[in-house]
């Protein structure tokens, strides 16, 4: 089993943040239905004001080539474009849990 762990560090003001960390994540809970491999999706969105990330996922793969079969799906391509405009930064570790 893989951990596709990924934060997100947004763009703009608080409210826009916000606005934009619930769609991503309204998103990407919908994608374990449509993508056959994706195991599970856990998403959170940071409720601490002294920290400077916005949202992390954990999503959960059988297998390593699995992380790109995600990561090319259509669905995960237009969940990703939600975020896209209002990125300020990525971080990612993908891990396999033994």
């Amino acid at each position: 089993m893989v951990k596709h762990i990924v934060s997100f560090k947004l763009k703009g003001d608080a409210e826009l943040r916000r606005r934009v960390a619930e769609d991503f994540k309204k998103a990407l809970m919908a994608l374990p239905e449509v993508i056959e491999c994706l195991q599970s999706m856990e998403v959170g969105i940071n409720e601490n004001p002294a920290e400077d990330w916005d949202v992390v996922l954990t999503a959960v793969v059988p297998e390593m080539k699995d992380v790109e079969t995600y990561a090319k799906h259509p669905a995960h391509v237009a969940a990703a474009a939600i975020v896209g405009p209002h990125k300020e930064a990525r971080a990612c570790v993908d891990y396999i849990v033994a």
